[in-house]
């Protein structure tokens, strides 16, 4: 465990216990929220990088405008 992640720890600590179940609660969220962006882009590589060629050879061919 990180230094700072040790003194986040220690300050929920003192607070009461409502309060450091609802700190837990975002925490824990904020970790399933992370993990499933990470599990989606992980998903998409394949279209992204589809969507990107044809988007380059868009460019190229010049079908596109500038913004």
């Amino acid at each position: 465990m990180t230094q700072l992640l040790e003194k986040a720890l220690g300050q929920v600590a003192k607070l009461p216990a409502s309060e450091q179940d609802a700190v837990a609660a975002i925490v824990i969220a904020e970790l399933a929220s992370e993990q499933r962006w990470a599990e989606s882009f992980a998903k998409s590589q394949d279209l992204l990088a589809k969507l990107a060629e044809k988007a380059l050879a868009d460019q190229a061919a010049g079908r596109t405008k500038p913004l």
